[in-house]
């Protein structure tokens, strides 16, 4: 039985109908879905155990605690991390590649080099600018080739004895070109540089091993791993944490405080102040347990295959233009794609009208639309609840706003 025959009927929202149809959600790389044992661990978190973590002895929040450091371990086996203390929770990926930026940025002195690439998300772009700005380092961006993939060349040329930061994306949220995060985390180690990968449109859909992959920080959301919004995790390597002082104040980043100086707490918490999202780690735990029982191998396969479907159906139509890795190349779970004459807000309006759902934008790189020649583009993209019949409605679908024009 196909992945999607067998999950589709645990995520009610898609029993939506819009428009006067069955609602086809391809807008996952966005924000996934989310199954009811997810919903339902939360809701029974609310109803049974909330109360706050780390601070009280009675059952309640004994128990609060329970499960949310429970959520920490889970992260550290899905992640393949060599232990828990280098799972750090955040309220998402932008806030940490936010944190990482602000912490390292303390360290960094004019003249330092920070390399980042042109398929970049905002959120590993703006943090970066900030901290270039802020400390007199140089920013420097590795150029993508017109396959999609990235000018590894160029990288070498790029790396000096001032790089200290090498900041990239595991996929690319646009292209959904894999970027080889193993061969750029031993180039850049090379160099003495430390590696921060944007992790989020990877997260759901590969197997992933910290300690395969090798970097400093990887980081990534729940929303888009069919877990709830509100909660991300930073993955860091113990050695580079440990020489990190945090970046931010509160309460659960200490041990000790006096007016003039505090003493920071133990790893992870140093770097998670004040109150945590409890729920929303109970959420996380119950999104791993339904990937890890799908087994993100045939995850990956599952969604490999309706990208490539989606490539090759879109590919073959006049006046469309599919941007990424050509046919046959391993991709993300996206699929970017223009229209000759009409531009992607247009494409997602009309598409929507038929109960489709697609992103449309400039999806938060500009600089890669810049290098692409387009304004914006419209965006397919892929779940364990997607089904290759969906993707044959999106090609029939576009069919028909071509023949409209």
């Amino acid at each position: 039985m196909r992945l999607d025959e067998t999950t589709r009927g645990d995520f009610p929202i898609l029993e939506r109908v819009v428009n006067g149809r069955r609602l086809v959600y391809l807008d996952s790389a966005a924000s996934s879905q989310r199954p009811r044992t997810v919903i339902e661990a939360m809701t029974r978190y609310y109803e049974r155990s909330h109360a706050n973590v780390h601070r009280s002895i009675h059952t309640l929040g004994e128990e609060a605690t329970e499960l949310y450091e429970l959520a920490r371990d889970r992260v550290q086996r899905f992640i393949g991390a060599a232990a828990r203390e280098e799972v750090v929770f955040t309220r998402g990926t932008t806030d940490g590649l936010g944190l990482v930026a602000e912490t390292i940025g303390r360290t960094l002195r004019a003249g330092d080099e920070i390399i980042v690439t042109e398929v970049e998300h905002h959120s590993n772009l703006i943090p970066w600018q900030l901290v270039a700005r802020d400390r007199g380092a140089q920013l420097k961006a590795v150029p993508v080739l017109a396959d999609g993939s990235l000018d590894l060349q160029a990288l070498d040329r790029l790396l000096s004895p001032r790089t200290r930061v090498v900041a990239f994306a595991h996929v690319s949220n646009v292209l959904g070109t894999i970027i080889p995060v193993a061969e750029i985390v031993r180039r850049a180690r090379t160099a003495g540089a430390l590696t921060v990968v944007d992790g989020a449109q990877a997260a759901p859909h590969l197997r992933l091993d910290m300690s395969a992959l090798g970097c400093d920080f990887y980081v990534f959301s729940s929303h888009k791993m069919l877990g709830p919004t509100g909660i991300g995790v930073l993955y860091g390597r113990r050695a580079v944490l440990d020489s990190l002082e945090p970046g931010r104040g509160g309460s659960e980043m200490i041990k000790e405080v006096w007016i003039d100086h505090a003493q920071w707490n133990d790893l992870p918490w140093r770097f998670e102040p004040g109150t945590p999202p409890i729920a929303e780690a109970v959420g996380l735990t119950a999104a791993i347990e339904y990937l890890e029982k799908l087994g993100m191998d045939r995850v990956a396969e599952h969604e490999g295959a309706l990208a490539a479907r989606a490539v090759k159906g879109l590919g073959a139509l006049p006046g469309v233009r599919v941007f990424g890795p050509p046919v046959g190349v391993p991709r993300g779970a996206v699929v970017a794609f223009a229209i000759e004459g009409l531009h992607p807000h247009d494409v997602a309006a009309l598409l929507d009208a038929e109960g489709i759902a697609v992103r449309a934008g400039h999806h938060c790189a500009m600089p890669l639309m810049r290098c692409l020649g387009v304004v914006g583009t419209s965006r397919a993209s892929f779940s364990v609840y997607s089904g290759p019949d969906e993707v044959d409605v999106l090609v029939d679908a576009v069919a028909g706003l071509r023949s409209k024009l």
